[in-house]
């Protein structure tokens, strides 16, 4: 009997659904994407139409051998990759691969990967959507574009390697312009003054000055507050005003991509790049025991908060059996569609409200508990009651001057009793002048209170806060930049190029970052402008809807970015001599001066002289700044191993030095894949020209590759560690040394 085969991207992914499909179906994985653009060339032809050259990816020839052999003796073939506008761009290339049997491809979505899921998907097959197939080209290839034609710009004016991103460099911009505020700001001293008054009962409340004769208290100094105290010491107070008004606080709304990265960064200390990872755990399947593979969440990359009625049923029902009848609103409660959502998908929520995060917590690791709990709570709360309080709001005054104190009193938790929205640490500081105290009962207007202890106290305004990684994603959907897709790895981009460093998970920008981004809002001003790529992200929803076509946008696109490049190309030479910087120190070996250049590692000296003296030195405060003790000692002599700077980058020296020369590479944090012991770490051939990585334990072990291993587990098979692999043919790409997966690498021309 003939079977039909379901080709899905994940082979996790491809189990689960095997397991709902049954004996009638194949499923296959193409393990992601099996075409991308060349490495070694643009492979957009701007001259003309914008087409798009693509090839095999390497290592995939075997994959698509396997699912053309299963397609030629199948009745029918379903291409069930992600459903979404890289999803059918996968679609497309597999049913390029599979052309011979064209006539029995159909594409299925599966929003969730549950029986009810599934079975809704193949129920509904469609045909290969062209308008979603090229808005996913336009995106790669405006991208690549950039990435190819602007990256060079930067390595011929700062330094070989660097590179710009269509949407990485507008991210950095905004990080930059923030850096650039924090650091021209100037604080203003300003006072406040708290009351603490007393009731004829013995009853005392605090109160904060709120008014001056009608109007704002402007104290600017401690004199100021002194003179005013005095003045309130002297008045006779009584309370003026007391109000009571019930709120309401409704539940925030079920989770989409953006949301759901700056909530776990927030609550749980993840990542974009760490909370997508999970996600796509939990939506591919977990095995749950005797219920074995079960997608727990929907879709994760969704810019909507609509839910199914089903699923809102569902939920409601819970809700009602487990909290009671008063938490249940008495209508669904519905969102309101984004102004820029493409409205694709469903929220992210749970697939069934039969596993709750208790009920599944052995099968679950820390994080991804952490993150379904989550996930849970925030659908659940979505649909109850909302939370209700009593505001109260309290006026003293003596005619002119008004202290004013607030409390709210919780009469109904609602949502509240499972999902606390209130915290939010990338939210402006609450001003703690502000009284904390609870006021006492019996308050009423035209009561005499007595001015019992004055509380002055001196601030200073603040600059605005530095982005963190959820609070940058929050920015950028507000602006209309990137989708959500692409949220994590536009954070995770500007990290890795060394424009940006995070500390205390805030997002600094480096003097690299700083200089970058300062050449390329001068001479591109168009490519990283916010409101421009905005609209380019508009341009490309345009042709998945089928309002305009691909060869149009791409033109429109093209126009004044090309003109912009070759106006800021015939500069590079001088604005590359204007970044070096002259300074008073003179070469100890041909006598000449030394100036400050850019290289892979920062700053450094070098000779004038260059290329007849190659002498160079990194510059003494970052020689200064580096020597930093690690807690390790040194095998040789006892002494505290330093973190050092050198031509060749950072490396542990010991702090004994020159009586103890002993170095050694610093940890990249991965277990040797060999030995299990020691950790790999980066070393250098005899003479130093070309990097390999092996074993801190050699010559015990002696483990040794060239490719870079990353600090990143496969998405697919769940090795501890990737590989950055470089190859003539294809460029740079990102490996699983285990699987071979290939992960589709950033849009960044590479080194010739």
């Amino acid at each position: 009997m003939e079977k039909s085969l379901v080709i899905v991207e994940s082979p996790s992914k491809a189990k689960t659904i095997n397991k709902y499909l049954g004996k009638d179906y194949v499923v296959e994985a193409s393990v992601g994407h099996i075409k991308n653009l060349p490495k070694s060339k643009l492979s957009v032809d701007t001259e003309n139409s914008f087409d798009v050259v693509y090839e095999t990816i390497e290592g995939k020839e075997d994959v698509i051998t396997k699912l053309r052999k299963h397609a030629e003796k199948s009745k029918e073939v379903f291409i069930a990759t992600d459903p979404d506008r890289e999803g059918e761009a996968i679609a497309a290339h597999i049913a390029d691969e599979l052309k011979d049997a064209n006539d029995k491809i159909k594409r299925v979505l599966f929003h969730e990967i549950t029986e009810t899921g599934i079975k809704d998907g193949m129920d509904h097959p469609r045909r290969i959507q062209t308008n979603l197939v090229m808005s996913q080209q336009a995106r790669r290839a405006m991208d690549r574009i950039v990435g190819y034609q602007i990256s060079p710009f930067v390595w011929k004016t700062v330094f070989y390697g660097l590179s710009a991103g269509r949407v990485q460099s507008v991210a950095l911009r905004l990080i930059c312009e923030r850096e650039v505020a924090i650091r021209a700001f100037v604080p203003v001293e300003y006072w406040s003054i708290i009351g603490e008054f007393e009731t004829p009962k013995g009853d005392r409340f605090l109160a904060k000055l709120v008014k001056e004769s009608g109007k704002d208290p402007v104290i600017p100094d401690e004199a100021a507050a002194k003179g005013l105290m005095e003045r309130i010491r002297s008045g006779a107070f009584t309370i003026s005003s007391v109000q009571k008004r019930p709120v309401k606080r409704n539940a925030p709304a079920p989770f989409i991509t953006s949301t759901l990265q700056q909530e776990a960064a927030r609550r749980l200390r993840f990542s974009a790049k760490r909370t997508m990872s999970l996600a796509q755990k939990l939506y591919e399947g977990i095995d749950l025991g005797e219920e074995g593979l079960t997608g727990l969440i929907t879709y994760m990359r969704t810019d909507s908060t609509r839910l199914s009625e089903e699923a809102v049923a569902q939920v409601r029902e819970f809700i009602y059996e487990n909290y009671g009848k008063e938490y249940v609103p008495k209508e669904p409660r519905l969102f309101k569609k984004g102004k820029a959502s493409q409205d694709a998908h469903e929220a992210i929520r749970p697939t069934s409200s039969k596993h709750a995060p208790k009920a599944i917590k052995k099968h679950l690791d820390k994080d991804l508990f952490a993150l379904y709990e989550l996930i849970w709570n925030r659908f659940v709360a979505c649909q109850m009651a909302p939370a209700q309080f009593e505001q109260v709001s309290v006026d003293v005054s003596d005619g002119s001057l008004v202290f004013r104190a607030t409390d709210q009193i919780p009469v109904f938790r609602g949502f509240l009793i499972v999902y606390d929205d209130t915290v939010d640490e990338d939210a402006p500081s609450p001003d703690d002048t502000d009284p904390t105290s609870k006021l006492p009962e019996g308050l009423a207007e035209g009561q005499p209170t007595a001015v019992h202890e004055l509380i002055p106290r001196q601030h200073f305004t603040k600059p605005p806060a530095r982005f963190t990684e959820s609070s940058l994603v929050k920015e950028l959907e507000s602006l209309g930049i990137g989708r959500p897709s692409t949220y994590a790895l536009i954070v995770t981009t500007v990290i890795d190029r060394k424009y940006v460093e995070q500390k205390d998970r805030r997002l600094f920008a480096t003097d690299l970052g700083m200089q970058v981004n300062k050449i390329l809002v001068e001479h591109f001003p168009q490519v990283v402008n916010v409101r421009f790529t905005a609209l380019m992200e508009e341009e490309l929803d345009t042709i998945a809807e089928g309002k305009r076509d691909y060869l149009t946008v791409m033109k429109d696109f093209y126009g004044p970015f090309s003109t912009a490049l070759a106006k800021a190309s015939k500069l590079a030479s001088s604005i590359k001599k204007s970044l070096q910087e002259k300074t008073d120190v003179v070469c100890e070996l041909c006598g000449k001066q030394m100036i400050i250049k850019w290289g892979r590692n920062g700053r450094f000296m070098a000779c004038t002289g260059y290329p007849d003296c190659k002498n160079t030195k990194p510059l003494a405060e970052d020689q200064e700044k580096l020597q930093h003790i690690t807690g390790e000692k040194c095998e040789l002599c006892g002494g505290d191993m330093v973190v050092k700077g050198g031509r060749f980058g950072t490396f542990l020296g010991c702090s004994n030095y020159p009586t103890c020369k002993n170095t050694k590479p610093i940890s990249m944090g991965i277990k040797c894949p060999k030995c299990s012991e020691g950790n790999l770490v980066e070393r250098r051939t005899k003479k130093g020209r070309r990097i390999f990585y092996g074993c801190s334990r050699y010559p015990t072990c002696d483990f040794a590759s060239w490719d870079k291993p990353v600090n990143e587990p496969c998405p697919v098979c769940g090795n501890p560690y990737l590989v950055e692999k470089t190859t003539q043919a294809k460029g740079t790409h990102i490996v699983c040394p285990s699987c071979k997966s290939v992960r589709e690498p950033q849009d960044v021309a590479i080194p010739a």
